[in-house]
């Protein structure tokens, strides 16, 4: 019996072979290995995507948080609000840069940021620095409204939620990165929108912001020899940028079958053991970068999953403030009961646009079989 793969890379590929191999060919065909004119036209491209007036490609989501945090003036001494349930990644940019991560509580019901706990802090930290987790979008009106009473500035971690978007109480619709002064996205093989490697980019509405951002991407450069700032080599990549130029298109229409697939795993597992999935609040609608289901058995489950050929994962099982890595900060288990809780039954199924419905099927049965004998 075949496997249903957690994410399916080879079948992403064979969607969007002849336009990724074309646009790789001419910028080989060109050696414009650097600072091609295909990283300018991604750019403009992913702005338009986003809504914001700018995008600036870089080496990595990880680079995007980086970049963001020290143009923004994050250095030693300072604090910058982020959850603990993410990947390090969220956190390690501000450690870098001689701050301290202050690692907020979430809404167990979404597993984004919770507001009611960021306020508690606010007035302690330099930048407030929400996930969109999973690819929902945390409550930006909320969360941009304590970043506003605090006077500092907001920036989105949007590294899983391409093209996800929330909806402001007048109406209007913001997608992630459009919302705060700058937005995060990384560009990882496995996000919505993939390369072949590790690729990011920042958005912002912000011209100051993205002229520095541009440079301090090139080495601080504002001519090939002159450099205004120290800066980094952390620029996006041409061939990056042209498989991601050859993606983009489709991005929209792939998000919408992700929704499609998480309804159905929504329909089917109801009342299916003690499983419960992510809240959806109004006026924020993600694009299911992970299809998450909580249950007090997730360790069984995974064990059942992964002998059935399921594959299955867990996003993320050590929340970062338990983190050996961070033990210096101090916390300790039961500092942040809702992610620590969140963490012991969060279980990640098989979502993305390639997934057939015979795979979901299959998916199903088998949750449902080990519940049946549980």
């Amino acid at each position: 019996m075949s496997t249903v793969p957690l994410v399916d890379l080879k079948a992403s590929y064979a969607r969007h072979r002849d336009a990724i191999d074309a646009a790789m060919r001419e910028v080989i065909d060109n050696t414009r290995f650097i600072q091609g004119r295909e990283v300018a036209e991604f750019e403009a491209a992913f702005a338009a995507f986003c809504g914001t007036k700018h995008a600036v490609g870089v080496a990595s989501g990880t680079a995007a948080l980086h970049l963001t945090l020290y143009a923004l003036g994050v250095g030693p001494g300072d604090a910058v609000a982020v959850p603990s349930h993410t990947f390090i990644a969220t956190a390690e940019p501000v450690t870098w840069l001689g701050a301290t991560p202050r690692f907020v509580e979430i809404d167990p019901a979404t597993g984004g940021m919770d507001p009611a706990a960021l306020k508690a802090v606010a007035g302690e930290v330099k930048v407030i620095m929400p996930v969109h987790i999973h690819g929902q979008p945390v409550d930006l009106a909320a969360i941009a409204e304590i970043a506003e009473d605090a006077g500092v500035p907001l920036v989105e971690d949007a590294a899983q939620a391409h093209g996800a978007d929330y909806t402001r109480g007048d109406g209007t619709v913001v997608r992630a990165g459009g919302y705060g002064v700058a937005g995060c996205f990384s560009f990882y093989p496995g996000k919505n929108l993939g390369a072949f490697g590790d690729a990011g980019a920042i958005t912002t509405n912000d011209d100051d912001l993205a002229a520095r951002l541009r440079m301090l991407r090139d080495h601080g450069r504002t001519t090939k020899y002159e450099h205004q700032v120290v800066g980094y080599a952390e620029r996006l990549d041409t061939l990056q940028a042209a498989v991601l130029g050859a993606k983009l298109p489709t991005v929209d229409e792939d998000n919408q079958r992700r929704r499609e697939l998480a309804a159905a795993y929504r329909k089917r597992l109801a009342g299916v053991g003690d499983l419960t999935v992510l809240a959806q609040p109004p006026g924020r609608r993600g694009v299911f970068h992970h299809f998450v289901v909580r249950t007090a058995h997730r360790d069984a489950l995974l064990r059942h999953l992964k002998e059935a050929g399921v594959g299955a994962g867990i996003h993320y099982p050590v929340p970062l403030h338990l983190q050996p890595a961070y033990a210096g900060l101090g916390y300790r288990r039961g500092d942040l009961p809702a992610t620590e809780a969140f963490a012991a039954e969060c279980l990640s199924l098989p979502i993305y646009p390639e997934l057939t419905g015979e795979q979901l099927d299959r998916v199903v049965i088998e949750v449902e079989g080990y519940f049946e004998r549980v």
